[in-house]
């Protein structure tokens, strides 16, 4: 016989959870991510472009950065970050290679919801790719249009 756990029992666990999550330093992938998104946005900044809003998020998942260009269209902006200098394999390859075709469609899924949600009339997807190296300033990649709305 199974047994069903209160309504106290439940929250009590749940908690218990919050407070574990909050008292354990952050991760350093984490950290690492954090690092390169607001690179990306002082580089998009200095490029003159205006941040709207980071880590937004929608049903379909979470926009990094998003930001209005010097053109005036709305960019839903992916930032991928990597730490340099540890080895070789993962120094040839780019941040951007990270970008499947699934991330692709969830990205077009997320601007699209944005743009209906917002009355935005012109929406592109951005990639900026962060190579952070063990000694010195990260290195800022930006790519404008890498994946097409449509329809």
């Amino acid at each position: 016989m199974t047994r069903r756990r209160g309504l106290w029992s439940r929250f009590a666990t749940r908690v218990a959870r919050w407070w574990v999550r909050l008292r354990t330093p952050e991760p350093q992938t984490r950290r690492l991510g954090r690092l390169g998104e607001q690179a990306a946005a002082e580089y998009l900044r200095a490029l003159g472009y205006r941040v709207v809003g980071r880590n937004v998020h929608v049903p379909m998942g979470e926009a990094d950065l998003v930001c209005e260009s010097p053109e005036g269209v709305m960019v839903v902006v992916e930032v991928k970050t990597r730490l340099r200098g540890r080895s070789e394999r993962s120094d040839s390859i780019a941040p951007e290679a990270a970008i499947t075709a699934r991330k692709a469609r969830k990205l077009r899924a997320i601007a699209r919801h944005l743009a209906r949600a917002n009355g935005w009339t012109g929406v592109r997807i951005d990639s900026v790719g962060v190579e952070v190296p063990v000694q010195g300033p990260p290195v800022v990649r930006h790519t404008p249009g890498i994946a097409a709305l449509g329809r």
